[in-house]
């Protein structure tokens, strides 16, 4: 599932590849992967355009041309990517741009987001909704502003993109567990060391995962064992649990984030 360390992969595979290449020619295998332009109307709009500098916002991808912007959500199972003409599918690819010197490619299985036009940044702004900074970037004190009020518990207003953007289901567990801190715990009842650890875990936590372009299961990671049949902590050793947070399936040790 992608989350911001998937999606800051995508991007920085694409600023090697993507800009400056013209668009020759826009095929969409599946229409059902645009939600808010038609395949005629993307084709109109891109053919002749040259792609800028890719960006991203929390999970979603920003392309710019020199025109308007695509810009995608890749959801569950969303992956764009540069290829070589010629080069083979990595499977369901539903839209795939030829430029004047590659290809630009979207494959989705699941089709739960996808690809969407804005004309302008206003249009990149709605689009996109409701946005808190950025987890990548957000410094202590934003992070502590930005929970400053919230009634919720941690794991369901880390995950809330309004608040703060980038954050999933593994990213958000492996960032409680680091940080000694129960999901569940109320916001309201965070003092500052616990922000500040809470803080600190998730920037560590987010720099090692975009170096590897994913949520990694690396050793001494919960990542690692949350799937396993009957986990353990990677740091005492005493077994996980599991209950529903935020409607997502949490693990945390017991015994290191106690309730």
């Amino acid at each position: 599932m992608p989350e911001l360390p998937d999606v800051e992969g995508f991007r920085r595979e694409l600023a090697d590849t993507l800009p400056g290449r013209r668009v020759v020619r826009v095929d969409v295998r599946d229409p059902g992967v645009l939600r808010n332009t038609s395949a005629r109307n993307l084709a109109r709009t891109l053919v002749g355009r040259r792609f800028g500098t890719p960006r991203r916002h929390g999970k979603w991808l920003i392309l710019p041309t020199d025109g308007p912007t695509v810009m995608v959500h890749s959801g569950m199972t969303g992956h764009p990517y540069f290829a070589q003409s010629g080069d083979p599918d990595i499977g369901h690819e539903r839209l795939v741009i030829t430029l004047d010197r590659g290809e630009f490619r979207y494959a989705d299985l699941r089709k739960l987001r996808g690809v969407w036009l804005a004309a302008d940044d206003d249009d990149v702004a709605r689009v996109m909704g409701e946005q808190g900074p950025d987890a990548l970037t957000i410094d202590l004190r934003a992070f502590a502003a930005a929970l400053q009020g919230r009634r919720g518990a941690v794991k369901s207003t880390l995950m809330d993109q309004s608040v703060i953007a980038g954050l999933g289901n593994l990213l958000t567990d492996e960032i409680c567990w680091r940080a000694r801190i129960n999901p569940s715990r109320p916001v309201a009842d965070l003092d500052r060391d616990d922000l500040r650890r809470l803080h600190g875990a998730m920037k560590r936590t987010l720099l090692t995962a975009v170096k590897h372009g994913c949520v990694p299961g690396l050793p001494r990671w919960l990542t690692r064992v949350r799937d396993a049949p009957d986990p353990a902590c990677p740091r005492c050793g005493t077994r996980l649990r599991r209950r529903r947070v935020a409607g997502r399936t949490s693990v945390w040790c017991p015994n290191c984030q106690p309730a």
